[in-house]
């Protein structure tokens, strides 16, 4: 692994990564999540941070995303290289050397977490350098390649977000930071399965032992559905919660509708019906993972707003809000 790495730094010629190479290096589309998530954990919470430290503690917050994304594909070189789907990012490219990716990964990670803690409090502070540590270090050097469970267990990672935001306004954690914590967690499985189930000839180039991979795509898809399931009361249980509400409820329950045909969609497929059509349903289905993530936290961040709360107490919804 060392010595590939050393071939990629070989390869790199200095001054010849750009601006847009070093932003790619910190996963602007996986920040962009961060950045959303961290945002309605923040605002749905019961404190009210000032405009300007609630700017500087989602800045810190995607500071520290975009430190894991960097310190993640200082690592992950080698197999990068491999995959087509991340043969172009920097490092593996040859436009950014390892040690560059190093050394910004580091850099950005203690100063996200030193200012978050300035600018909000220590406990913020601790948790975002722990989703740093768990991303870095637990998933992307120990779970990615080690076990079938990668995603499963390293979904905590992309789940932290939301409740460094909530913990940011409050100081503590609650039920409402736990169960967005959980939303995202269950999410993570059946939305990266769906990916691997297309882009398993990557893995298998790669060695990562994706469960496609070591398992697979019939007890993928098993998976799938059971997690699918198992997602959903967890996702409309927050109804009930402070931060939910008729309105999300509504748009949970659609969505999860949704996910759970898709999921046993896929459970009924053949293998040989999907390689015949390119995967083309597990390819909607991952698109509408995407979709449901982001409209369940959409539908958070409206149940915050003052005319959704005169909808809760004309719809007699504050009756039915036990947790």
């Amino acid at each position: 692994m060392t010595d590939i790495r050393a071939d990629i730094a070989d390869q790199s010629g200095p001054g010849d990564a750009g601006f847009g190479d070093y932003v790619q290096l910190l996963k602007p589309r996986v920040m962009s999540l961060v950045v959303f998530t961290a945002l309605v954990g923040l605002v749905v919470a019961p404190v009210r941070l000032h405009p300007v430290e609630a700017l500087a503690a989602i800045i810190f917050i995607a500071l520290g995303a975009g430190a894991s994304g960097a310190l993640n594909m200082w690592w992950d070189a080698d197999i990068d290289r491999v995959m087509r789907r991340t043969a172009k990012r920097p490092v593996p490219s040859g436009a950014v050397e390892p040690g560059e990716a190093l050394g910004l990964g580091a850099t950005l990670s203690v100063l996200s977490v030193v200012m978050l803690w300035l600018a909000t409090n220590a406990l913020a502070a601790a948790l975002l350098a722990f989703t740093i540590f768990f991303y870095a270090v637990i998933y992307t050097m120990w779970l990615k390649r080690s076990t079938p469970q990668n995603i499963v267990i390293g979904g905590a990672a992309g789940a932290f977000p939301p409740m460094v935001g909530w913990v940011a306004a409050t100081g503590s954690v609650s039920v409402e930071a736990v169960l967005m914590f959980l939303l995202i967690f269950m999410w993570t499985p059946p939305h990266f399965w769906a990916l691997a189930l297309f882009m398993n000839s990557d893995y298998e180039k790669a060695k990562v032992p994706m469960l496609t991979v070591t398992h697979g795509r019939r007890s993928t898809r098993n998976h799938i559905l059971v997690y699918t399931l198992l997602l959903a009361p967890v996702a409309l249980v927050a109804a009930f919660t402070s931060i939910g509400g008729p309105i999300y409820f509504a748009v949970s329950l659609v969505l999860n509708l949704l996910f759970v045909i898709g999921a046993f969609r896929l459970w009924m497929r053949r293998e040989e019906r999907a390689e015949a059509d390119k995967y083309a349903a597990e390819k909607r289905f991952f698109a509408l993972s995407l979709a449901y993530l982001f409209l369940h936290f959409a539908a958070f961040a409206v149940e915050a707003t003052p005319w959704a709360d005169a909808l809760s107490a004309y719809a007699g919804w504050e009756a039915v809000t036990w947790l």
